[in-house]
């Protein structure tokens, strides 16, 4: 993945000198399961240490199986909590961040302005060990996730560091392209929060007969994010030319790799397709290629009547 030429956002606050231990806060969820960003690192780095990713994973949603995340609309009048006195980064892993979410930056000013809307960019918190958010507490357990509320991206970036050093099917560009889509998913929940997706999503599942149809509403929304990724990863290939050869094709085993599915499959459970919250290993594949080919937001309507996830 070439990112030595993006613009450097503005908007990356970090907080890693404030970080406590591990534990604490609990664990942001969406729909009564773990973000995009908890699931890849917490199977990637359960595989470099040869742990069953599933036992991490299931212990997380354990700590904290009452929170919620993505699904929480926005509320302007809540003040984000946690510290307010960051620096900007220094290293190389905030350089990367600040590189990838200004390049979403960029791109998703282009497709707002496009559809004659304008794009407010979120903030994005680097942490160590915990962190307060306006969603509640969280660990580094959690990986990267989106806050609604304060409308900011978490991200402890010490998950990233052990992928790239202990993970052996993840190296170089390649690994680094797997790490921009995780963040370039979480800055898609940015996108649907200020489109007011988030929000009728809520409603939705609030609406919900059963806890499968909120399930599913949930599956709509990860899909959707995973699509809005795709998105970037097209525009930013036509004006940068930032995807590498293998690049597509590690975000794709990604996908497939922390597919409901898969996960299921891996702790030796059956595949239960009414407990889904994120969708598919061939369901994420199939949406982030649909944003990758087309480019388009339309592309990407998880939620239109009929449509075949």
């Amino acid at each position: 993945m070439r990112w030595d030429d993006f613009r450097r956002s503005d908007n990356v606050e970090d907080d890693r000198d404030g970080g406590g231990g591990f534990g604490g806060g609990g664990l942001p969820m969406g729909g009564g399961g773990l973000g995009i960003g908890a699931i890849v690192v917490l199977s990637l780095v359960g595989w470099a240490f040869g742990i069953d990713p599933s036992i991490l994973i299931g212990g997380a949603e354990m700590v904290n199986n009452t929170r919620t995340q993505i699904e929480r609309p926005y509320q302007p009048n809540q003040q984000p909590t946690g510290r307010t006195t960051t620096t900007k980064p220094n290293d190389k892993l905030g350089d990367f961040v600040s590189a990838v979410l200004g390049n979403t930056e960029d791109v998703w000013i282009k497709v707002f302005k496009e559809g004659g809307q304008n794009y407010s960019a979120p903030r994005l918190r680097l942490f160590a060990g915990q962190v307060a958010s306006g969603c509640g507490g969280a660990s580094a357990a959690s990986g990267p996730f989106y806050c609604p509320n304060d409308r900011r991206i978490y991200i402890d970036t010490s998950f990233f560091r052990d992928i790239e050093n202990r993970f052996r099917g993840c190296s170089g560009k390649a690994c680094e392209f797997a790490q921009a889509y995780v963040l370039a998913h979480e800055v898609g929940h940015h996108v649907q929060n200020q489109l007011g997706i988030l929000a009728k999503s809520r409603q939705a599942q609030q609406a919900a007969g059963s806890k499968a149809a909120a399930n599913r509403i949930q599956v709509q929304v990860e899909l959707q994010a995973d699509c809005f990724a795709g998105i970037w990863a097209n525009q930013s290939n036509q004006r940068w030319k930032s995807v590498e050869p293998g690049d597509v094709e590690a975000a794709l085993q990604t996908a497939a790799a922390i597919g409901d599915d898969t996960l299921q499959r891996r702790a030796g459970r059956s595949v239960v397709p009414d407990s889904f919250t994120h969708g598919s290993a061939a369901q994420r594949q199939r949406w982030f290629n649909a944003g990758f080919k087309s480019g388009k937001v339309a592309a990407c309507n998880t939620f239109a009547p009929n449509v075949q996830l």
